[in-house]
């Protein structure tokens, strides 16, 4: 293992991230904010309750998922693309590293990023809402395994998009409607019946599901479904992430 090259591709992906800090950092936290003054006020003077949780404080761990997946497919797949829309990446890849590594790099990368925002939203949700967490351990292995899945399903969305328009195009039109959609806001138990049995199709629901359970001890599905759910996600990821570099997809060809 080239520890040498994975530290200089996670170095060279962080510094970017520091000399961006209003759009990397600042700018999610402060749409955060804003979700809890429209949502946390607005509607949380309607709905006081949801299973016993104050509404404020049931939408932190839904409102922090949405993020992680947003932030962690765009930082992901803006740093593998930008290398091969300026051509750098044919350096990355007649360097001495094998595949591995500069997967490690580069999601490793992006994952640290959208790990400290999760927590950067957790410090700021505390400041508008009560928390508890109920499983600390839980929530950060939640939170760990949520930024190194996505980031490396973004890292594919970078190697597959050929255009800056692509690179937005699945987190927009898809995940953060699934997200929106998968119980981030409300229980899928306020639902009518159809409803209900649709939402259990929709994988972000098992994310935001595990999420809060870490937090309440209240989820829609249970746990260890949570669990299982973004772990076949994960492997699904390195599969194809394996598949892309064996065949040289849109890398070498």
């Amino acid at each position: 293992m080239n520890f040498y090259a994975i530290y200089s591709i996670y170095i060279f992906e962080m510094s970017r991230t520091f000399r961006t800090l209003m759009q990397s950092i600042l700018s999610p936290v402060l749409s955060t904010s804003l979700y809890f003054i429209v949502f946390g006020s607005a509607i949380g003077s309607k709905i006081q309750e949801i299973d016993g949780i104050h509404y404020g404080s049931f939408i932190v761990p839904g409102l922090i998922m949405l993020s992680l997946l947003t932030e962690s497919i765009s930082n992901a797949s803006f740093g593998i693309y930008f290398p091969k829309f300026t051509g750098t990446i044919y350096e990355v890849l007649s360097a001495p590293v094998t595949m591995w590594e500069v997967v490690i790099g580069f999601v490793g990368a992006a994952a640290t990023k959208s790990l400290m925002l999760g927590l950067l939203m957790l410090l700021t949700a505390s400041f508008f809402v009560p928390l508890q967490i109920a499983h600390p351990i839980l929530m950060v292995f939640f939170l760990i395994l949520t930024c190194i899945s996505f980031s490396l399903f973004g890292f594919v969305i970078g190697i597959w998009a050929d255009s800056f328009e692509k690179l937005q195009l699945i987190p927009m039109l898809v995940i953060t409607p699934l997200v929106f959609l998968g119980g981030s806001f409300y229980s899928v138990q306020m639902l009518p019946p159809l409803w209900k049995n649709l939402s259990m199709f929709n994988p972000v629901l098992y994310l935001v599901s595990g999420f809060r359970y870490s937090f309440f001890e209240r989820s829609d599905v249970s746990l260890n479904t949570s669990i299982v759910m973004i772990l076949c996600f994960l492997t699904a990821c390195l599969l194809l992430t394996w598949a892309i570099f064996r065949t040289g997809y849109k890398i070498k060809n």
